[in-house]
């Protein structure tokens, strides 16, 4: 009788259902060569989904337990189709952060975080040319991009937020992703583009959309993710919309270069004019220049909108520590003016900044990896080609070796001379230790922080100086998605005009 109950579609999850517990079972196996390094859980084949469960509904949980009972060391955590080393403790992040790329793949283990094959292209992956650009062109452009980055800054804010005497609620994370986006914009394609509706809309469901396609096919096994990827993604015709935008001012910017040469007067200086001096072959083409536009959005705006709100609660919940920040703004403003060399000198909003960070990192554990080749840790640790390994951000952020208090919000730690963290070495956010990964740490720490700090910098100053901030309830939970850290999709926070 119950088999005779059953739907097609029963029949069809059924059928899924067994296809991903043997693939899982299956990819499994070769998670016996890790026998040798301790793991949360049981170790069996089969208990050890039980591990992978909590791991998966809550796994700050599940390193923190595996840091906890072993320390700075390395132990294993259990997926549904994997096994993940953890590494934990400044030596072992440093010996990761040595090895070389031929050794423990950065590259392999981006693609497989993110599946670009999937959410991207494998284009994106195999010519990642837009990396060095933002690390190189971007960055040294930073002063000069300055004044229009401000401008637009404020715009988005008076037009999302009006300036209000009396207080209105806004839910964080979904006002501070369109103001992101627009910032944004106007340094990759510049105004006007950067204000249209429909090219900012796109950008942000693209955003949500690799986001969560990305979060859904990584818990499937390689043989259900292209038909997955089917459903979940729809990037040619993402690419065709964002085209259109672009066809105009891709043309427009040809014609000069083809009748005054490729300096020609008044130059725009912004990420697609990079993307056209740089790109070659059908690299060229406008549909291929739309997609890396599209990669660099996603890169930009999820991070930093999770960052940024992050930071606002924390703003909101702590009036106390608005005095000394608009003290600061004031200070420096009235010396310099606004420019990117006095946003540099604020150091009490960097740190403000940085230290709900190192609360909130963008994920429990990061700095992936993919062994191509056998490893050795340098406390004799054998690590097989074909591992995963995760540095265990969270508990290096919150380690009471590193940090006094390191449970405790204090904005201004990182500017406080007498502790501990600050002796002997640069502390600003985009600087990168053993004790503080937000951004990865070493050669394959982001590209794009300097430009991230800089936009998360100017935006904090921008609510200090125009509004007041509360909030009328307590600091948002945090969400979890697997490892991410996602600020409260719910969280409020009130808004109103400043009147002191």
């Amino acid at each position: 009788m119950f088999l005779e109950s059953l739907t097609k579609l029963d029949y069809g999850a059924l059928t899924l259902g067994s296809l991903f517990l043997f693939a899982a079972f299956y990819r499994r196996l070769p998670g016996r060569q890790l026998e040798h390094i301790p793991s949360v859980g049981s170790s069996s084949q089969l208990f050890s989904f039980i591990e992978a469960f909590k791991f998966l509904v809550d796994s700050p949980a599940s390193v923190r337990k595996g840091c906890e009972k072993y320390g700075h060391s390395i132990f294993r955590v259990p997926t549904w189709d994997r096994w993940i080393v953890i590494v934990h403790g400044p030596k072992f992040i440093e010996d990761l952060r040595k090895a070389p790329e031929e050794v423990l793949s950065f590259h392999d283990a981006t693609n497989e975080q993110l599946q670009i094959t999937y959410t991207l292209g494998d284009r994106i992956s195999d010519n990642p040319y837009h990396i060095p650009i933002v690390r190189s062109q971007l960055t040294r452009s930073l002063a000069a991009i300055f004044p229009s980055l401000q401008e637009e800054v404020a715009a988005a804010f008076e037009d999302i937020i009006p300036a209000d005497k009396e207080w209105k609620k806004y839910r964080a994370l979904e006002i501070m992703m369109p103001i992101i986006c627009r910032a944004s914009n106007r340094i990759f394609v510049g105004y006007p583009l950067c204000r249209d509706l429909d090219y900012m809309d796109m950008n942000i469901q693209f955003t949500i959309t690799v986001m969560k396609a990305a979060g859904v096919l990584k818990l499937l096994p390689s043989l259900l993710r292209p038909m997955a990827a089917y459903f979940l993604t729809s990037v040619p015709a993402t690419v065709d919309r964002a085209a259109e935008h672009l066809r105009p001012i891709v043309k427009e910017r040809r014609c000069k270069i083809d009748e005054y040469g490729k300096d020609y007067p008044d130059k725009p200086i912004d990420m697609l004019t990079w993307l056209m001096d740089e790109a070659e072959g059908d690299e060229t083409t406008l549909r291929n220049l739309t997609l890396r536009i599209l990669t660099i959005n996603f890169a930009a705006i999820h991070t930093s909108t999770m960052a940024f709100t992050h930071a606002l609660f924390y703003l909101a919940e702590h009036p106390e520590y608005v005095r000394p920040m608009r003290d600061e703004i004031k200070e420096i403003v009235d010396q310099e003016g606004w420019t990117h060399s006095g946003l540099s000198k604020m150091v009490k909003l960097d740190s403000f900044i940085k230290e709900s960070q190192r609360l909130n990192p963008l994920s429990s554990s990061m700095m992936d990896r993919v062994a191509r080749t056998p490893f050795t840790f340098s406390d004799g640790t054998y690590i097989p080609a074909g591992t995963t390994l995760q540095v265990a951000v969270q508990a290096a952020h919150l380690d009471d070796t590193n940090y006094d208090d390191p449970t405790v919000f204090d904005p201004f730690r990182f500017v406080d001379k007498t502790n501990k963290v600050n002796v002997g070495r640069k502390v600003d956010m985009t600087s990168t230790h053993a004790d503080f990964v937000a951004f990865g740490h070493g050669r394959h720490a982001c590209p794009g922080r300097f430009f991230a700090a800089n936009e998360l910098k100017l935006m904090l100053a921008h609510i200090l100086m125009t509004y007041d901030v509360k909030l009328e309830g307590e600091h948002p939970k945090n969400m979890w998605f697997v490892t991410v850290c996602i600020p409260n999709t719910k969280g409020e926070v009130l808004f109103r005009k400043r009147v002191d």
